[in-house]
């Protein structure tokens, strides 16, 4: 009887545990900025979802994108910032499981940007020929995916008429690149370099933008299929219903550099699908 007991006694510790681990909601980024940005820009986000879900948010940061990716599709992190690429690349890799929940209103028509130094005589992608030019990430949608397909659009492989192709692992980091004269060019998200160029953390007179792309999808919130169907649905009712015009909605729709946040779905990333399997990147 006692063994009995003590055996209940353990499947109902364990039971607790459980449940308790359910109670915490695992986050992570890609990290396209530095760390300490990415909590900065997380921490007032994590505490309002805490608020509005009743449960334990904690933010947890990866060393790269693949890692992004690979935490939500082995289920080690429940909700994630992905950009387009690596949405995609999570899709499938869990065979369809991974689905995006919202995205900001910016992200239907996202950019990205190609910089130079204003010496460098470089005025059009054909000019970048012979050049040396930084990408972000590998895995960057907006620092490397799309930048590269339209370079491929012009009969410009980076590969083949670059002098050399570099990658700075994160979009400040290519800014850096470019103003310290290490590459020729660089390419990059638009609202990073909008954000800098804003806090006048990059000097227009020195480097200027000589391109910018034609709109695509881009970055996006999204969690394993699955996590339960009503936990889903208050995590994206979280995010619609944050506000501008109150004073917690302005500062993380701020942070998070939105107007506001809509729904999404896997179909608007069909493009961005299509350009990763174009440019050889998806495997």
């Amino acid at each position: 009887m006692t063994t009995r007991r003590h055996l209940l006694a353990a499947s109902l510790a364990l039971a607790a545990v459980s449940a308790h681990a359910q109670q915490v909601l695992r986050v992570t980024a890609i990290p396209d900025e530095s760390p300490t940005e990415l909590a900065r820009k997380f921490a007032p986000l994590g505490a309002y979802l805490e608020s509005k879900l009743g449960m334990k948010v904690e933010w947890t940061p990866v060393t790269d994108y693949a890692a992004a990716v690979e935490t939500v599709v082995n289920k080690k992190i429940d909700l994630a910032w992905f950009g387009g690429f690596t949405f995609v690349q999570a899709s499938v890799r869990s065979g369809g499981k991974v689905v995006p929940l919202v995205q900001r209103e910016e992200d239907e028509k996202f950019r990205s940007v190609f910089i130079t130094d204003k010496a460098s005589g470089i005025a059009r992608l054909e000019d970048l020929k012979g050049k040396t030019l930084s990408f972000g990430s590998q895995s960057s949608t907006s620092g490397h995916l799309m930048p590269r397909s339209f370079l491929l659009a012009v009969k410009v492989n980076p590969d083949v008429d670059l002098k050399r192709v570099a990658f700075s692992g994160a979009h400040d980091a290519t800014i850096a690149a470019v103003a310290s004269g290490k590459v020729d060019a660089g390419a990059l998200n638009i609202s990073v370099w909008e954000k800098f160029v804003a806090e006048k953390k990059v000097d227009p007179a020195q480097v200027k933008v000589f391109y910018t792309t034609p709109a695509y999808y881009d970055y996006n919130w999204s969690v394993h299929a699955d996590m339960p169907q009503a936990l889903q649905d208050k995590i994206k009712a979280a995010f619609l219903a944050l506000d501008p015009n109150t004073p917690q909605g302005k500062e993380i729709l701020g942070l998070q550099r939105a107007t506001k946040f809509i729904p999404t779905k896997p179909e608007n990333y069909t493009g961005i699908k299509a350009a990763a399997e174009n440019a050889g990147l998806l495997k």
